[in-house]
């Protein structure tokens, strides 16, 4: 026996509002006042209430509200319209809360839920007052923000993508890591980001131009793709640098694989224009650990890895001390800029001796920095960081001002002009970027001493990185009647005709073969070399790092004129220098 239909249930006109609790009669003037007030707003707005069986229904409603994404006909298929979003129940859920709770006013946002072609509103509740006997209603107004938040989700987009390549950029990149680490099953050690840098980019651009510098980071990158696994996120995160982020699944070993393949793609060369050019690349890794938190952090940490890569030309794996490094170079990069300005460095004096004499003629200026709360900073670490950061400049300017001063000082407490020179070294960047001679004129000038009195020490590789600038700053400071030194001699690639054209009064013989040179027969050879050069070229010498009275004396027996090292002195504060050249004097 076949069971009957359940009833039907009455269908809902403008005319026929659906039914409501018992409660006071309203006229008709009342009830169209209040539809008519609907129907004036510019946005979908309806009046809720509680129904007897406790969903939230719709009393009346203006042409805005039901004209949404097909409430108009939902309205009519029931006498108890349940208010729902469209696709999901988030809208009815807040609904009942709102007419059951105590709240004025809520505002929240809230869409259709369908993922394609959806709408999104701006939601506005708002408490209607009760009438005796009725049950408890509310204001909703829907206002449509799809255009705004699809143009949103446009800028978005853009903003995440890469114009060139239409690659993620680096912000997509790091929300995309961040979004690992951020998981609550993320594991450590699951995933790897691989920095990859092209080499020689920058000639590229220089000699074809910046179109076919473009065609070639679009090709680079279709290479770098070609060698991903499924899954893998590839990102240009700056100029000619590409990201990788990746699972691992053997560790490390995985990333490893991955620079193996990279180099192998990109083992055919590249096709611009009528050109071949062969393009290799650096590769730097880091794991995503526990102890990283930001996904900045992993790529800089990747970053550091790829920089050493670039130096050694194999592949590297971040190390943690790298970063500890340097944030203790950036550390002292700001504390010793704050140390020059505010005067905090010192100098110290080693003296130089005149083999044959025994006699002190004169001494080399070193700065020292006495940091006051790291102690003593040794100028191996910070003199490296002032020639990265520029400081080396200021540095230089304060090394000649000082030594000039303290020799001015000595001579007035002698109280005669002492024969004694001050050598201040010149860093090659001193020599590239600063006006050497006007800086020694100047602390000539302010101490009124002679140019004699001073000698500046500069490298080979100052000599070999600009030989025509060196040339004219060596002519300058001659023109003051400095005398020049060439450090650490036979350690760099000096051409001898370039030796020979260059003003220079002394050759300084590297340690490294003075310290050997007693159980070396090639140390013994080279200084020989040198000394036999300086000769002939009107030069004098000075042997560096005498450590024992034997090396003192077979340096002398070979005819070198001066020496300095620890078997003398070590470097002393001015004070103490003039009293031992007092002390050897007498």
């Amino acid at each position: 026996m076949q069971a009957a239909p359940p009833p039907r249930r009455p269908r809902v006109t403008r005319a026929a509002a659906p039914a409501r609790a018992a409660g006071p009669t309203r006229t008709a003037e009342e009830v169209d006042a209040r539809q008519e007030y609907l129907d004036a707003l510019p946005i979908a707005a309806a009046v809720i209430s509680a129904s007897p069986a406790g969903f939230a229904q719709v009393e009346r409603a203006n042409d805005h509200f039901r004209n949404l994404a097909g409430w108009d006909e939902r309205l009519k298929a029931s006498s108890v319209a349940e208010i729902e979003l469209i696709g999901t129940g988030e809208l009815g859920a807040a609904l009942r809360a709102f007419i059951d709770g105590e709240e004025e006013v809520r505002q929240f946002e809230s869409s259709d839920g369908r993922s394609v072609g959806g709408r999104h509103f701006l939601v506005r509740l708002a408490r209607l007052r009760a009438e005796p006997g009725a049950f408890r209603r509310c204001l909703l107004s829907l206002i449509d923000r799809t255009a705004q938040v699809e143009t949103e989700k446009s800028l978005r987009s853009e903003m995440l993508r890469d114009s060139l390549t239409g690659l993620p950029n680096r912000l997509a990149f790091n929300e995309r890591v961040g979004e690992i680490l951020d998981d609550p099953g993320f594991c450590e050690g699951s995933h790897a980001v691989v920095v990859v840098d092209m080499t020689r980019f920058s000639r590229v651009n220089e000699c074809m131009g910046a179109i076919a510098g473009d065609e070639l980071l679009i090709t680079f990158a279709r290479r770098l793709f070609s060698a991903l696994r499924a899954g893998d996120v590839l990102a240009r995160t700056g100029g000619d640098e590409f990201g990788i982020l990746m699972r691992l699944g053997n560790g490390i070993d995985d990333a490893l694989e991955l620079a193996d393949r990279i180099k192998s793609v990109l083992a055919t060369p590249f096709r611009l224009s009528e050109l071949e050019i062969r393009v290799d690349c650096a590769i730097g890794c880091a794991m995503l650990s526990d102890g990283v938190e930001l996904a900045e952090e992993v790529l800089r940490n990747a970053q550091f890895a790829l920089k050493r890569a670039k130096q050694s030309g194999t592949t590297q794996v971040y190390e943690p001390k790298e970063a500890k490094a340097a944030l203790r170079r950036f550390s002292i990069e700001t504390e010793l800029r704050r140390a020059i300005d505010n005067d905090q460095l010192t100098l110290a004096f080693q003296p130089l001796i005149d083999l044959p004499t025994g006699e002190v003629s004169g001494f080399e200026a070193l700065s020292r920095w006495e940091h006051p709360e790291r102690g003593p900073i040794s100028p191996a670490e910070f003199i490296p960081v002032a020639e990265e950061s520029g400081l080396i400049l200021s540095l230089g300017r304060w090394a000649l001002d000082a030594a000039a001063r303290t020799l001015t000082d000595w001579d007035a407490k002698v109280g005669r002009t002492l024969p004694l020179y001050v050598a201040v070294n010149l860093s090659a960047i001193q020599i590239a970027r600063d006006d050497i001679a006007a800086a020694v004129s100047g602390a000539l000038r302010q101490t009124s001493l002679a140019g004699d009195r001073l000698m500046l020490e500069l490298t080979e590789s100052a000599i070999i990185q600009d030989p025509q600038r060196a040339t004219r700053v060596l002519e300058g400071l001659k023109g003051l009647d400095a005398q020049v030194a060439m450090d650490d001699f036979g350690t760099g690639y000096t051409s001898l005709s370039y030796l020979q054209r260059l003003p220079i009064d002394m050759l300084k013989i590297d340690q490294s073969f003075v310290s050997g040179m007693l159980k070396d027969r090639d140390s013994v050879a080279i200084i020989r070399a040198v000394l036999s050069l300086a000769d002939a070229l009107g030069m004098s010498t000075t042997a560096e790092g005498i450590e024992s009275a034997e090396l003192a004396k077979a340096l002398t027996e070979l005819g070198c004129d001066r020496g300095q090292g620890f078997f003398f002195a070590r470097p002393l504060p001015p004070a103490e220098a003039l009293n031992y050249w007092l002390s050897r004097s007498a």
